[in-house]
């Protein structure tokens, strides 16, 4: 199986990860009063920690070296009054984020979605849907985990060991110059690790959203798994996958290891230096015990800011990495969409395509183009069958009409009206696709089939199963209000098929395009559906893809498509006398002829 991934990511190499993070304050701006809030809580809780060094100080110094019993109680109660106030702060930093960051997140998930929908189907042809699955899901936790908790702590915490510092100076200049000298060092440090982290932490959320497209892939697939028996050769390549990002993530935890160990060690090396040296300060009367006391524990205090500076750094750049895949998806540019037109041209002249040349944007340079001028007039009122050999372009063709892919060259007119003054969402009004590939949703039978008509009544519902010959529905445990199953696998191919082509004629579409849609059909389906089809085909303008005789046969009119361009039209009896592919195609001898032959 071809694995379908994003476009290489870009370089982290030179990637801020401030100027990363930056790009989340149109959304946290929302927030913003309930984040300087949160913010504000934690200072002071974490503030109020420093308080109680200082009061232990005075314990020392005062109640204990005097023996003084009744004047140890106030200050024993002013330590419980302290630790009461940091875990009350505590709690309203927590209470004031939860529900706002929640519905951050939505509101991010929504645009995320949003702009999915609005993208071009070319664009999720070049990316795998476990890609973008990972960002809507993963990485919108992660961005919402480092608002709620990481930034906020990075803020603390640097207000925290500044405040730390200023006391501790205040308390004995000689021990706070021991403590704080790892600091330059660790400065350095981090820095490094910033920049090694950042590609780490990208490749990572990249092959996990690889992982992802394995497994969605594999649960799609497991009819064609099971009835293969391949199945372990996928388990082979999902256990090849997981241990590319086993790989990734133990690096992510080395280089973190190796961060967290010099953090810890500098500081504690500092802190005991600062205990010997104050030590010999009380011995020699320079220093009280209670100070030694008070310093030491402001110095402890600050562990927490200074060890927790790893795990914020390396959650910063985690949170970064999912900004940066967040908004790859958002920066994507949009199709233009400059149609201002309402309606169709006041003349019934049906579809023509002139001059209407197409090429995928990731064909390989020097390739011919896929369509190379085609040149068709589908009469307003009439039906055009198109036929091919297999990879002609037919399909290509039909996803042009309603604007799924833009041509390239050329022009596409819709009764003199050029589809590209038509919005898009107005043409696709306009014009119903019956693909050859049927793809339901998890929904009932009744959404999946008035997609085409958001709004229809039970009168156009019934009208439009009838019409696909879709009265198995009835039969279902719910009726038509039955729950199909995710690409609605459980019903059968020719099930499938019947409700999209359902969905293609419940709007009683003005033009109507369906891509070989009998071709999972028994042949006694295939004719009641047929002799259904005739009655909306006469009052439509139709093309419809047809690879067998009896599809040919709805038309009124046939054009062979061969080389990139329109070889011939006719009717099906013009073209079996005067066109030797057609006859190859209809009788099954083309399959035997060269590929780019041009007979006739």
């Amino acid at each position: 199986m071809a694995e379908n991934r994003q476009p290489d990511a870009p370089g982290t190499a030179h990637r801020s990860t401030v100027r990363s993070l930056l790009r989340l304050w149109p959304y946290a701006r929302a927030v913003r009063r309930r984040l300087a809030t949160s913010v504000t809580a934690a200072v002071l809780a974490m503030l109020s920690v420093l308080g109680v060094p200082i009061v232990l100080g005075r314990i020392v110094d005062g109640p204990l070296a005097r023996r003084d019993l009744a004047g140890l109680w106030p200050l024993v109660g002013l330590l419980l009054l302290l630790g009461l106030v940091e875990a009350g702060l505590f709690y309203t930093r927590r209470v004031v984020l939860a529900r706002p960051l929640a519905g951050l997140e939505t509101a991010m998930r929504g645009d995320l979605f949003a702009k999915l929908q609005r993208l071009p189907v070319s664009f999720h042809e070049r990316w795998g849907s476990g890609q973008l699955l990972s960002r809507a899901t993963a990485d919108m936790y992660t961005m919402r985990l480092f608002l709620a908790f990481p930034l906020v702590f990075l803020i603390v915490n640097s207000v925290m060991f500044l405040a730390g510092t200023v006391v501790m100076f205040t308390q004995d200049w000689r021990l706070a110059l021991i403590v704080v000298l790892p600091a330059p060092p660790l400065f350095v440090l981090t820095r490094r690790f910033e920049s090694g982290y950042s590609g780490a932490s990208r490749l990572a959320q990249d092959r996990n959203g690889d992982l992802a497209t394995v497994v969605e892939e594999s649960v799609l697939g497991i009819r064609v798994l099971k009835a293969f028996g391949r199945h372990r050769s996928m388990h082979e390549r999902f256990r090849a996958q997981s241990r590319l990002l086993r790989r990734t993530e133990l690096h992510k935890a080395h280089l973190l290891a190796n961060l967290w160990a010099v953090i810890v060690g500098l500081p504690e090396i500092a802190l005991g230096c600062a205990l010997a040296v104050g030590a010999y300060l009380v011995a020699h009367d320079q220093l009280s015990a209670g100070s030694l006391v008070a310093f030491l524990s402001t110095a402890l205090a600050l562990r927490w800011p200074v060890e927790s500076l790893g795990w914020l750094l390396a959650y910063a750049n985690e949170a970064a990495t999912a900004t940066d895949r967040f908004f790859e998806v958002l920066d994507e540019p949009e199709e233009e969409d400059p149609g201002t037109a309402t309606g169709l041209g006041a003349t019934p002249d049906g579809i023509r395509l002139t001059g209407v040349r197409f090429r995928y944007p990731d064909a390989p340079d020097g390739t011919p183009d896929l369509l190379r001028g085609i040149d068709l007039h589908v009469r307003s009122g009439e039906t055009m069958a198109l036929v091919g050999a297999t990879g002609s372009g037919k399909t290509t063709l039909t996803a042009l009409l309603p604007r799924l892919y833009e041509a390239t060259g050329g022009t596409i007119t819709l009764d003199g009206r050029d589809i590209r003054d038509l919005p898009r969402e107005r043409l696709r009004e306009l014009v119903a696709v019956a693909f050859e590939e049927p793809t339901l949703f998890s929904a009932t039978v009744r959404e999946n089939v008035l997609m085409g008509a958001p709004g229809a009544g039970e009168d156009r519902l019934r009208s439009a199963l009838a019409t696909a010959q879709a009265g198995f529905v009835d039969k279902l445990p719910a009726g038509a209000d039955t729950e199909v199953g995710e690409q609605g696998l459980s019903l059968s191919g020719g099930q499938r098929q019947r409700l999209a082509l359902a969905r293609a004629v419940v709007g009683d579409p003005a033009f109507l395009v369906l891509d070989d849609p009998l071709s999972a059909l028994d042949v006694h389906t295939e004719a009641l559906v047929e002799r259904a089809l005739r009655e909306v085909l006469a009052g439509t303008t139709a093309l419809v893809v047809a690879h067998r005789p009896s599809t040919v046969l709805l038309a009124d009119r046939v054009a062979v498509l061969a080389d990139g361009r329109i070889e011939a039209v006719g009717t099906h009896q013009e073209l079996l006398r005067t066109s030797t592919r057609y006859r190859e195609l209809m009788t099954g001898e083309a399959a035997l002829i060269p590929e780019g032959s041009t007979s006739r």
